[in-house]
């Protein structure tokens, strides 16, 4: 343990982060299997963010939301897996106070965005379903701008309050984090200063940036669910439902995750079930996106047929 001392008292400089040593004979197997997860988190998201850069007839809102969605991913994993692998495979396990706050601030931020993105997802769909003569009209390219713009600047600066705060705590020991990334729970009981006004600030931001959103996104919903039944059954329903359903199950799987983490009791026995829980929206969830929300689109699909058939002309359309 690496430590400074200042006026009598030992000042952590590094912490420890412990992973899944609790199972670490699977150490290979788990390399390979994260490592494989991230290839295609970053594979799967990297194709949906080209498509819809490249193919014009999917520069539409939708898919606009979708690759700030699939930017964010790609973002999210980074922060966290490939020091993951690090700690797994070579058992690196060391990261300094500033390297772990930094990470926290990402994660934070960025897993803020992702629920202000899925409401603002949510009110695009509501307005194509609920108010399709004049969805033209109130989704307008300077408005999607503006919705993404401020979903990213908002969360960075609210995480940017807490990461204020939180920089400035002293540690003074034990170093050792039982966690395979930096969280804001663990960090703040490695504290030996006073939190309370800091986990005030924490809860009522974090609060914010996950509980309105959702809000947001039931009340979209349910305006979409009473205008589907509104429809005659047919074609037109059944469309309605497609464009919804994969949005919906990504904020389903999103949101889920998160609650069962965040839930789930704090004590010593319950640590690999919340890290078991923590990987689902670190990993499994962004590598779910491009195949939930995208591959299963209509849309994508043909652009990607189109793409590999390496049709004339097709990218200038």
């Amino acid at each position: 343990m690496v430590i400074l001392s200042w006026e009598n008292q030992t000042t952590i400089v590094e912490f420890m982060l412990q992973g899944f040593s609790s199972i670490r004979q699977l150490n290979i197997f788990l390399f390979i299997m994260f490592l494989v997860f991230y290839v295609l988190v970053i594979s799967g998201n990297i194709l949906i963010v080209l498509l819809v850069l490249f193919i014009h007839h999917l520069h539409t809102p939708m898919y606009f939301f979708l690759v700030n969605l699939s930017f964010l991913e790609i973002c999210y994993t980074s922060n966290i897996v490939p020091k993951m692998l690090l700690i797994i495979i070579a058992e690196q396990r060391t990261i300094s106070v500033a390297g772990c706050m930094a990470q926290f601030y990402f994660f934070g931020s960025l897993a803020a965005t992702e629920c202000l993105l899925l409401a603002v997802m949510s009110y695009d769909r509501y307005l194509a379903i609920c108010q399709p003569l004049h969805y033209p009209i109130l989704m307008t390219g300077p408005l999607c701008i503006r919705l993404a713009a401020s979903s990213w600047l908002c969360c960075f600066l609210l995480t940017a309050i807490t990461m204020v705060l939180l920089s400035r705590l002293t540690f003074c020991g034990p170093n050792e984090i039982d966690h395979f990334f930096c969280d804001f729970t663990p960090l703040v009981h490695l504290s030996c200063t006073d939190t309370s006004l800091m986990e005030t600030i924490a809860f009522a931001t974090s609060s914010a940036v996950t509980l309105v959103p959702f809000r947001l996104i039931s009340a979209s919903y349910s305006c979409i669910l009473v205008a589907i039944l509104r429809i005659p059954p047919g074609t037109g329903r059944r469309k309605a439902f497609s464009t919804c359903s994969s949005h919906l199950t990504m904020v389903t799987v999103f949101y889920g995750t998160l609650i069962a983490t965040y839930l789930v009791p704090s004590a010593n026995s319950s640590q690999l079930l919340r890290k078991g829980f923590s990987l689902l929206y670190t990993i499994l969830t962004p590598m779910f996106n491009p195949i939930i929300y995208s591959l299963r689109n209509r849309d994508i699909h043909e652009a990607l047929k189109m793409c590999l058939s390496k049709k004339p002309g097709f990218l200038l359309r």
